[in-house]
């Protein structure tokens, strides 16, 4: 039986304590979910072997489901209630990370990060909307969101400590176990505590939408992720680009057609919801471009210990907790565009501040202020995002827009380690073949050296050479190229987020305030 407490919080009359608590910790939850394998990189580079592309479809293995299902989980929750969901994606997300914990090869550890995905795909618009759905104001709910993107981060802040403190004195599977029991109890206090809340309004299963978004981000992400290894010009690779515009497509015809959508695309008519939908996708791209960019340089390129991959993430994370009152203040007082603009002009500052740190440079101090610009920025633009979308539209659609919103940021941060993974070792690649083909080194290294590149890539060269004496002439080679590599991914993400942060600054010019249904206008 749920049960109701009869304290109430401060954010909303209609908010109980302990829904609050549900959809707060289910957010967390997801986001620790999510964050947990980017501190990892390095054990699995080296403890599973993977080759080309097999380490970013770890990370894709779970951003993969969250992307293309959340708008499937989000009208599944305004249809059926949202406890079911909050329930169902923690045990599911238990399930996945169990199965993760347990695994002997890649193969299993990509099963075990999709089944974890797709239980989170239900909780990030499940809990922001269970939450929006209990205030009575845009200010009670405008502080709500930004407990929830608080939360978020705070996901975010606490993985890469649970993975760092566990790689340290266990092993990277304790990591994935610890998850589960976090997911374990998100669900037992949702069954318990939360208070259920729908909006069908009439709505039903859209399956000819939910099939054209799911194939054609599929595609769209496998292209992404796959052209560095089957080469940009492949068969597969062409027509996977081909199907992704085809679906896409289709996509918009069947919401356009449709009864019940699975979104409504007339939302988009609203300047300010437009907006934050894209810097939703491109901004968001950067962070995430910038934290796996990271990753990759401390982890398998480095090869430094998880704990330090873990403190990077803490400066990228970890701010957002200790902005949250002025970020609640600025929600309220401050013009989106102004924020978002600045969040993101403070991501690219920092972007471009780490491009030019030589892959040589090991210390951590280094590292302080880029991160710390790209945390600061994060903490500002990851509530403004939310904030500036949700609140324009009537609160009966707040479900659809908080699942469109967590969409359009969750195919960011797919994009994020799929494009920069893409871009940098295409160049180290790249970089590494010329260098070697130009060194005064022996034949038979340069044989070997080539050999290893077209077996598992500029990642596999630099840890090969690292390890092995034989090959240890090449270690120079491959550790320039990829610091050049990671150098213009660090770019690619401070220009996305420098274009993002023109278009919110020229495009939204006053407060964002709700308004009536888009139809209606």
């Amino acid at each position: 039986m749920t049960t109701e407490p009869a304290a109430r919080t401060a954010t909303g009359r209609g908010l109980t304590t302990g829904t609050l608590v549900a959809g707060l910790l289910a957010v967390c939850l997801a986001q620790i979910g999510l964050a947990i394998p980017a501190t990892l990189n390095g054990l699995f580079q080296s403890d599973l072997h993977p080759v080309g592309s097999q380490l970013t479809w770890i990370s894709d293995a779970f951003l993969l489901p969250v992307a293309v299902l959340e708008l499937t989980f989000g009208l599944l929750g305004d249809l059926f209630g949202r406890k079911r969901l909050l329930v169902g994606g923690a045990s599911l997300l238990a399930v996945g990370e169990l199965v993760s914990a347990t695994a002997s090869g890649i193969h299993q550890l990509w099963a075990g990060q999709a089944l974890a995905g797709l239980g989170a795909a239900a909780l990030f618009p499940t809990s922001l909307a269970i939450l929006a759905a209990g205030t009575t104001s845009p200010a009670q709910r405008a502080r709500v969101i930004a407990m929830w993107a608080a939360l978020l981060s705070t996901g975010g802040f606490l993985a890469p400590l649970l993975g760092g403190i566990t790689a340290t004195y266990g092993s990277w599977r304790w990591s994935f176990v610890v998850v589960t029991a976090i997911a374990a109890a998100s669900a037992a206090v949702s069954a318990l505590f939360a208070v259920n809340s729908s909006a069908p309004g009439g709505r039903s299963l859209d399956v000819a939408g939910q099939l054209t978004i799911g194939l054609g981000l599929f595609s769209l992400l496998y292209a992404i992720i796959q052209g560095p290894t089957d080469g940009w010009a492949s068969p597969s690779i062409v027509i996977a680009f081909v199907l992704a515009a085809v679906f896409l497509a289709a996509f918009v015809l069947a919401e356009k057609r449709a009864e019940s959508p699975l979104l409504r695309l007339d939302l988009f008519r609203n300047r300010a919801f437009a907006v934050a939908s894209v810097v939703a996708v491109v901004g968001m791209f950067a962070f995430l471009g910038t934290a796996y960019a990271v990753s990759i340089r401390l982890g398998p390129v480095q090869d430094q210990a998880p704990m330090r991959t873990a403190l990077a993430f803490v400066l990228l994370n970890g701010i957002t907790l200790v902005m949250l009152p002025l970020t609640e203040r600025l929600l309220t007082t401050a013009a989106p565009g102004l924020l978002l603009g600045a969040g993101l002009l403070l991501i690219a500052a920092g972007d471009y501040w780490a491009a030019t740190l030589p892959i040589t440079d090991s210390t951590f101090t280094s590292l302080i202020l880029p991160l710390g610009l790209v945390g600061l920025g994060f903490a500002i633009t990851v509530s403004s995002i939310t904030a500036t979308a949700v609140n324009t539209v009537p609160v009966h659609l707040a479900g659809m827009a908080s699942a469109t919103t967590n969409l359009l940021r969750d195919f960011g941060f797919t994009l994020g380690p799929a494009v920069i993974g893409a871009v940098a070792l295409s160049r180290a690649a790249n970089n590494f073949s010329n260098s070697l083909h130009d060194s005064a080194l022996p034949a038979a290294l340069k044989g070997a050296g080539t050999a290893v590149l077209e077996e598992g890539g500029p990642l596999a060269v630099n840890g090969a050479s690292a390890a092995s004496p034989k090959l240890a002439d090449l270690h120079p080679l491959a550790l320039d190229a990829l610091g050049h590599g990671y150098s213009i991914g660090f770019i690619v993400c401070g220009s996305a987020a420098l274009l993002s942060a023109l278009l919110a600054l020229i495009t939204l010019h006053s407060r964002t305030t709700p308004h009536a249904d888009p139809t209606e206008r």
